[in-house]
């Protein structure tokens, strides 16, 4: 049996067990076999086409992936490769955002994953220009993946993942103020302004009424806008945001919950718990001695 082979039947084995990092670790030169059937996916997807063309269905809308161009596959994503040209050559990366979710920013969880349940998001493959960068980032997370007695590759791994994650948003962003010439297009760059300032004042500002006014827009449209780029409101990205940071300090420091009540400015710990269980459905002390 040949390397690629052998490749190709470990990425099926990381697939259908839920690995946290399934890559194909080099060329494959046609797609494994859960993919030819309806797969949902648990995390992001990264596949570049470097030769040929296939023909999939994405969230039950078919598209055509040619040589030279980058598919994003959202979380949640449902996804089908429905036909493969011969002479195909790609490269995937599959991995779960939950070990690097409590350190992305708002910016990218909102602009990337949310904007693309929409049908105003743009198409989910085109040339970026960066496929090579893109291939660098999976090529050093191959390396870190290699079987290793170093307690430091856990960490290189989460590292990698982010920084190929903020490249990923970093397209998409692009391709998201490129295509606002229309209606649609000025609603997308208004959203991505919006997640900008909630990003920048979020600790402070939880009103609706604080952003429309830096957008100078009414808090009505504003949230309208916002529902229909992403399926939240602004004060539930608010929370988000909220929640994100709140779960990083309950994780990452020694904090006690008053302390962290007062850096959001909460009244007091008893209030900061009820608003921690109605987004969580725990306390943040039960979620703390949940990790």
């Amino acid at each position: 049996m040949g390397i690629g082979r052998d490749r190709l039947l470990q990425f099926e084995r990381d697939l259908l067990n839920g690995k946290n990092i399934c890559s194909s670790r080099g060329i494959f030169v046609t797609f494994p076999s859960p993919l030819q059937a309806p797969f949902r996916m648990k995390g992001l997807g990264v596949i570049v086409c470097g030769q040929g063309e296939f023909l999939f269905l994405l969230n039950q809308k078919k598209h055509l992936a040619k040589a030279g161009e980058s598919l994003f596959i959202p979380e949640d994503g449902e996804f089908q490769i429905l036909e493969e040209s011969r002479d195909l050559e790609i490269q995937m990366l599959f991995y779960q955002i939950d070990p690097i979710r409590d350190i992305m920013g708002n910016l990218v969880v909102s602009m990337y994953m949310y904007s693309r349940l929409t049908s105003e998001a743009p198409s989910c493959v085109w040339n970026t220009g960066e496929e090579e960068d893109i291939l660098k980032y999976m090529s050093l997370l191959d390396s870190a993946l290699q079987p290793e007695e170093n307690s430091f590759k856990f960490y290189e791994q989460k590292l990698l993942l982010l920084a190929l994650t903020y490249r990923i948003c970093s397209i998409y962003n692009r391709k998201l103020v490129g295509e606002r010439r229309d209606a649609g297009g000025r609603k997308r760059e208004t959203f991505i302004r919006l997640i900008q300032l909630i990003e920048q004042h979020y600790m402070q500002e939880r009103g609706v009424e604080f952003y429309a006014g830096k957008l100078c827009l009414s808090p009505k449209y504003l949230s309208a806008i916002s529902k229909s780029i992403c399926g939240y409101t602004v004060q539930e990205l608010v929370f988000k945001a909220i929640i994100r940071k709140c779960i990083s300090l309950l994780k990452n420091t020694q904090k006690n919950i008053q302390e962290i009540s007062n850096d959001f400015g909460f009244p007091n710990a008893s209030y900061f718990g009820t608003f921690f269980k109605k987004q969580m459905g725990m306390s943040p002390q039960q979620y703390r001695k949940s990790l």
